[in-house]
């Protein structure tokens, strides 16, 4: 069973490429986001890898449970669960701009590829705790095809 990543070229490039794909007009499959709130939220979670969104601490139950959802995505290889809660920092519940945020998303899909390659990656996810490279890669990667998923992409 192939792991995709972001680390992996190939991977990323398909992610660029499903991006490239979305329209101001794209119809949700679920959840409360558009297609623009979904992009600016995605942009936000790939802060989180370089440091410029700090995340709050939360319980350790909820660590501990995501933890767990971290191992068992990697076992399995699934994805995220739609309608899935997130830090109240990361959701995005006002208008955005359509072609703003589609630029702002692929220039920070680059940042972030630019700091896995200098080997700037955090080592401790709020939620996920200990993180490896390959941790960052496999879950940035599940994260964004998740909702261009939600978005038919």
């Amino acid at each position: 069973m192939v792991k995709k990543s972001l680390h992996n070229p190939e991977d990323f490039k398909e992610i660029i490429n499903r991006i490239s794909c979305l329209k101001v007009n794209s119809p949700k499959k679920w959840g409360k986001m558009n297609v623009s709130q979904m992009m600016r939220h995605c942009s936000d979670v790939l802060l989180v890898p370089q440091k410029k969104v700090i995340l709050p601490s939360i319980h350790s139950v909820f660590r501990w449970i995501g933890i767990a959802t971290k191992i068992e995505m990697q076992i399995f290889n699934n994805g995220i669960p739609r309608n899935m809660p997130t830090f109240q920092k990361l959701i995005v519940n006002f208008e955005c701009d359509f072609d703003a945020e589609k630029e702002n998303l692929l220039k920070i899909l680059c940042d972030y590829r630019h700091h896995f390659e200098n080997g700037n990656l955090p080592r401790h996810h709020e939620l996920f705790g200990r993180m490896k490279e390959k941790d960052w890669g496999f879950l940035e990667y599940k994260h964004l095809d998740h909702h261009l998923k939600q978005f038919g992409t």
